[in-house]
């Protein structure tokens, strides 16, 4: 990019980027653990980090301060799963009222969620995100390797029970494995009222026994699929992320692709990510990151020490990602620490 379209940081009450573009939506990873064993997300026999490697639930409401604080309106809470981490929705109640923040929002497995979806709309969560590769139980629990699929449809009725703003699947779809369940999902979408997202695997981390470049699944290839039963019309609406939208003719259904290898979306980026252990990830395909945790345990004033590492940080955001599903992954972290 030219010199002269380069911007620095503006201002202490926004983030800029040096592309220009303004961070507005951070995602706060709160644990790596997870009860599901998704296979394009980890290993079966995963070990997870020690506990006082994790940012307690205080500093990670410090985090979503500062980030609020310098123009950040929109906040996820993501794992691992997050509702596996004792008085998560406590934290989040708490990060619902920081002043400036326009929407929390949360991704989840939906195992736990017919047990607390009632508390996370009290709390203040305005939207929920939920993760269904499949509606068939055996193929299910393969997908996971452990989790129970009612769990889960108990959950999203739940959910949708409790009126929240707004509700979504994320489904990662994999040639030989579920491929040919997408009508399945946008039908039961469609019957939901809800939204639906599919979803190209991003090769972070060693997993076994998936083989990534073998099982890719396009977005256009998933889109051919349901044109062919759907009349999908084209629409500009977005939900702040990475999705782009289409809806279905005759329902109040969108289905969204979100295509890091096949449609780049990076031109648009507005968002970072915090890990579990506090590294502020600039870019999910890159190692580019900062610890703020270090920050957090450094002593005195440490909001405003958190704010300045946060800006700075700025300056080292890449333009985009590289992925590459031929060769050995380069990101060796795992979906679970980085979260979704």
């Amino acid at each position: 990019m030219n010199e002269a379209n380069v911007i620095t940081n503006c201002n202490d009450s926004s983030l800029h980027d040096r592309f220009g573009r303004r961070v507005t939506y951070v995602r706060i990873s709160i644990t790596d653990r997870c009860d599901f064993r998704c296979l394009y997300c980890m290993s079966e026999d995963m070990e997870f980090l020690p506990r006082p490697q994790i940012l307690t639930l205080e500093e990670i409401y410090q985090v979503s301060q500062a980030f609020v604080e310098l123009g950040v309106t929109k906040i996820r809470i993501t794992g691992g799963e997050p509702l596996v981490r004792k008085g998560a929705v406590g934290l989040m109640a708490g990060v619902s009222q920081l002043p400036g923040l326009h929407e929390l929002v949360l991704t989840t497995n939906g195992s736990q969620l017919a047990r607390e979806a009632a508390s996370l709309r009290a709390a203040g969560v305005r939207r929920i995100n939920i993760s269904l590769d499949s509606l068939r139980p055996e193929r299910f629990r393969e997908l996971t390797r452990v989790g129970d699929l009612s769990l889960v449809l108990a959950g999203i009725d739940e959910a949708l029970k409790q009126g929240f703003e707004g509700i979504k699947i994320n489904a990662v779809i994999l040639r030989h494995r579920n491929h040919d369940e997408v009508t399945d999902l946008v039908n039961f979408a469609i019957n939901k009222g809800i939204d639906i997202s599919f979803i190209e695997e991003m090769p972070l981390g060693r997993v076994d026994g998936h083989d990534r470049a073998e099982e890719y699944c396009s977005s256009d290839a998933i889109r051919e699929q349901l044109q062919a039963v759907f009349e999908l019309v084209p629409c500009d609406e977005s939900t702040g992320g990475p999705s782009r939208y289409c809806r279905v003719a005759g329902t109040g259904t969108r289905v969204g692709f979100i295509s890091p290898h096949s449609h780049n979306f990076c031109g648009t980026c507005n968002r970072v990510r915090v890990t579990a252990e506090g590294r502020l990830l600039l870019c999910l395909g890159n190692e580019h990151s900062v610890d703020l945790k270090s920050v957090l345990r450094s002593g005195a004033n440490c909001l405003e020490q958190l704010k300045t590492a946060i800006v700075a940080a700025m300056d080292i955001k890449p333009e985009q990602h590289h992925f590459d599903l031929k060769a050995a992954p380069i990101i060796l972290r795992h979906m679970n620490a980085t979260g979704g």
